[in-house]
């Protein structure tokens, strides 16, 4: 979805999409990347633009010319990307995604957030006109050490592609091919449990496409593993816009709902944004809210299925902003902003391991690999 896109509030038509049952399965695909001048650049998402149906003869017409290349056999690959002095890798695949779990214990990859199944639909229907994933979805574990231990082995050799892209990331990749670290890979991954980090209606899109298409290519989807114990993406919230109603009838119902509400000024409240406050604000008006008995929920949970509900409203909506700036320079008298802290890591793993789910855009996690820099193309069988 868009940043700063805005919703219908109720999540009357949103849905968890199935899980993907153990073991866990990055398979090597033969990668297709774009050249580095183009990594990254947005001109370059024209090669990935409507008509979706002429997007493999696109790319096929950039690697004839030198815009873009594809490797020369199927590989495990190590993607390393530094961007603002953080370094994010991780292993890049195809994942798996043929086999549905019953059981929690039985679950390999966690989705923590809703989806739309009809814009889930809509990706499988681009991927397949595409014959491309043309990007990882982002996968969060804690690895075993000896997982760790290999992948910094690997990352202590000469990357296969080294450069600094159009968007400022510094890219090194390695290509994996040795049989037996493969399978020492392989047998490191299979018992693992990941959180959806990244990409939870492209997910939702490879189920569809896999239930549409049994047994083909469309069986397993691009996905980048990364160890948060190793490389931690940064997770930052999402801050909200609300639309059809104020900052008093909100402040209202938080008091209705129990919790403490006061109003301060600007910098008073700012300093109160942390994992037991939200703030609420018109940009003229500034409102610190903590909410009582937060165990084993977390705020932005609660803004939606206690705090909104509870405003005497049917005709909210939300608008969906990554920073606080953003949120800001959008709120109004009647369209308050609600800014909330970043999320706890810890407690998100273990309210989706005993089987809860957060609302939709609950989370951000940063950064992400430029665009281009490792892609699936998905042929005719």
């Amino acid at each position: 979805m868009l940043i700063g896109a805005t919703y219908d509030a109720p999540m009357d038509f949103a849905t968890v999409a199935p899980y993907v049952a153990k073991p866990l399965t990055l398979s090597p695909f033969r990668a297709v990347m774009l050249a580095p001048a183009r990594v990254g650049d947005p001109a370059s998402a024209r090669a990935l633009a409507r008509p979706y149906r002429d997007v493999a003869d696109r790319l096929s017409g950039w690697i004839a010319q030198g815009w873009a290349r594809e490797d020369s056999s199927p590989a495990l690959y190590l993607h390393e990307y530094t961007v603002g002095g953080l370094t994010i890798r991780g292993l890049v695949g195809v994942l798996d995604v043929s086999r549905r779990a019953e059981l929690l214990a039985d679950r390999a990859v966690w989705p923590h957030e809703a989806i739309h199944p009809e814009q889930a639909g809509e990706l499988a229907d681009r991927m397949l006109q595409m014959k491309l994933n043309p990007a990882p979805i982002l996968l969060v574990h804690h690895g075993a050490r000896e997982l760790r231990e290999r992948i910094s082995s690997v990352g202590q050799g000469e990357p296969d592609w080294s450069y600094l892209d159009r968007a400022g990331q510094r890219q090194r990749i390695w290509a994996i091919r040795d049989r037996e670290l493969l399978a020492d890979f392989a047998h490191h991954i299979a018992t693992t449990r990941c959180l959806l980090a990244d990409g939870h209606h492209r997910y939702a899109a490879y189920l569809r496409l896999q239930q549409e298409q049994p047994g083909s290519m469309w069986s397993a989807g691009l996905a980048m593993l990364v160890d948060q114990l190793d490389t931690p993406l940064f997770l930052g919230p999402i801050h909200r816009t609300v639309s059809g109603t104020d900052l008093d009838a909100i402040a209202t119902a938080a008091r209705s709902a129990g919790a403490a509400v006061r109003e301060l000024g600007r910098v008073q409240a700012l300093d109160e944004l942390d994992r037991n406050h939200l703030v609420i604000t018109d940009s003229t008006r500034w409102v610190s809210v903590r909410p009582h008995g937060l165990d084993g929920t977390t705020l932005v949970a609660w803004l939606h299925q206690t705090l909104l509900p509870s405003t005497n409203s049917d005709q909210w909506s939300i608008g969906h902003h990554h920073s606080v700036e953003e949120a800001l320079a959008t709120a109004s008298t009647t369209k308050p902003a609600v800014l909330l802290p970043s999320p706890d890591f810890g407690k998100v793993l273990s309210l989706v391991e005993a089987g809860g789910l957060l609302p939709e855009k609950a989370t951000s996690f940063q950064p992400k690999p430029s665009l281009g820099a490792l892609m699936r193309p998905v042929p005719d069988e």
